[in-house]
């Protein structure tokens, strides 16, 4: 490396057994690093190989010697032409092995058949986004250390790019055309595709990906990375415990749904959860009695849909002690959530407001527009911040919310010294706690205590898989919990 550049990070990726060098750099002239890829077991002359592989391979599909149909699905396709490649190779390589044959004929069909360069970075843990911008501009990724990075991949032309969204939508459904420019999807792996065509976008096609988290993020994993403190998980774990429903508020990218999901963590198994997202992100213990719903858009006709509205009411019939819902965007949906919570359903929800009284005011206002009074519902409001320039994520305050719809921030961020402190003491949640199980207040801090001593075990253990947490949960409510 040139003196002036400095390595921030590096390491490898395997991918279908091609093994991805990744490389993060920062020149001193650099607006933001760069995340680069070489590909260490292919070398310069296989490659060039390769290239003639793909031209052959090509010039027998356009002749139609292999013949497919768009409703088999891309990996049915990928099938089809695994064994056309196959052969090929074995013409340029007679004397190949079985591994180097599998690697080859990989290593193509992610290149000519799937979405090229994007499924490397697909394979990138350390990946939360993919943005594809258009033709002309490197892909950008969003690093969960280092933030948005331009890559050395770019798509080299803008119908390559709408040949990526269309194979997303088509494996799912959906398609995205001139008279239909926009595409919410998600891949079969279960990450969030969203992409538009030019003239909308005006530089050209883009495309979107939202990562889906390989492991769930689970309490402890939040704890250890300073995003809430034991205090203030074991408040949140005490409310959820007795059945107090909750917003979880945020920016885009806060960790609403990364909140959401470690909560849950908190649930007992003897009680009936169902949750309803538009794009599956949720992972709960499986020691939980939990059943997914998911949203489903129109088809190309019109029909089929299934909304967000109909998957709330239709949950009510399915006798649920807790419902968990991904957003609240619409007053319908709103009225009917609070009206579960008015007849004894605990819920759970997200919404996009940057502290506890915008939360508040959204909730109340067009187009939510949810009379306060019947705010009290909700017992606690979680607020998720992302800083943008550190790229840190904390819950930023902890509220409840009085008789008259109004919140008191009980815990909030201290910025300058990251850390939560107490800013008011509770009222009504200690009021509502006292009302449903007669404890007093000292009694309720020395439960809070309690589970901040299980939390710190659960840490020192290093138990920070979501089903394994499960399990010593349903141990904690059956009373048979034992701290070694």
């Amino acid at each position: 490396m040139p003196a002036d550049v400095e390595i921030l990070d590096s390491y490898k990726l395997d991918v279908n057994n091609v093994i991805v060098n990744v490389t993060i750099t920062l020149r001193e002239d650099d607006i933001v690093p760069i995340y680069a890829i070489s590909i260490l077991n292919i070398s310069e002359t296989t490659n060039i190989i390769l290239n003639k592989i793909r031209e052959e391979f090509v010039s027998k599909v356009n002749v139609g010697n292999i013949e497919f149909s768009e409703s088999e699905g891309v990996e049915k396709i990928k099938e089809i032409f695994r064994e056309e490649i196959l052969i090929l190779i074995k013409k340029y390589f007679p004397n190949i092995d079985q591994r180097t044959s599998d690697l080859l004929v990989n290593h193509l069909i992610q290149q000519n058949i799937g979405l090229g360069n994007i499924e490397i970075l697909l394979k990138d843990s350390q990946l939360e986004e993919i943005a594809v911008n258009n033709s002309k501009e490197p892909i950008w990724v969003y690093h969960r250390r280092f933030g948005w990075l331009k890559t050395n991949l770019m798509v080299p032309i803008e119908a390559k790019i709408r040949h990526y969204a269309t194979t997303i939508g088509r494996d799912i459904g959906k398609e995205i055309t001139l008279l239909k420019p926009l595409m919410d999807a998600h891949l079969l792996t279960g990450d969030r595709v969203n992409a538009t065509l030019n003239p909308i976008s005006s530089k050209g096609n883009t495309i979107t990906i939202r990562k889906f988290a390989g492991k769930p993020w689970s309490i402890v994993d939040l704890i250890k990375s300073n995003t809430v403190s034991y205090d203030a998980a074991a408040l949140i774990w005490l409310a959820i415990q007795n059945e107090l429903s909750m917003i979880i508020s945020g920016g885009t990218g806060s960790g609403k749904t990364s909140m959401l999901n470690a909560i849950a963590n908190f649930f007992p198994p003897n009680q009936r959860i169902i949750s309803i997202e538009d794009t599956r992100e949720l992972v709960l213990p499986n020691t939980l009695h939990w059943l997914p719903l998911e949203t489903r858009l129109p088809n190309p006709e019109g029909k089929g849909e299934v909304t967000m509205l109909d998957l709330v009411v239709n949950s009510l019939r399915m006798r649920p002690d807790r419902i968990i819902m991904g957003e609240i965007r619409r007053q319908r949906e709103a009225e009917v959530l609070f009206e579960a919570m008015h007849t004894g359903h605990s819920v759970y929800a997200t919404l996009h407001a940057n502290n506890a009284h915008e939360t508040v005011e959204r909730l109340t206002n067009p187009p939510i527009d949810i009379p306060k009074k019947m705010l009290s519902a909700v017992s606690m409001i979680l607020v998720q911040n992302r800083n943008r320039r550190s790229g840190f994520r904390r819950t930023l305050q902890i509220a409840e919310v009085d008789n008259n719809g109004d919140e008191n921030v009980l815990i909030q961020l201290d910025v300058l010294h990251d850390k939560l402190v107490n800013v008011n003491p509770p009222k009504r949640l200690l009021e509502t706690l006292n009302l449903y199980t007669g404890l007093s207040s000292e009694e309720i801090n020395q439960d809070i205590k309690e589970k901040v001593a299980i939390l710190k075990w659960l840490v020192r253990e290093n138990i920070d898989d979501v089903h394994q947490i499960g399990l010593i949960m349903a141990k904690y409510y059956r009373g048979k919990l034992k701290l070694v």
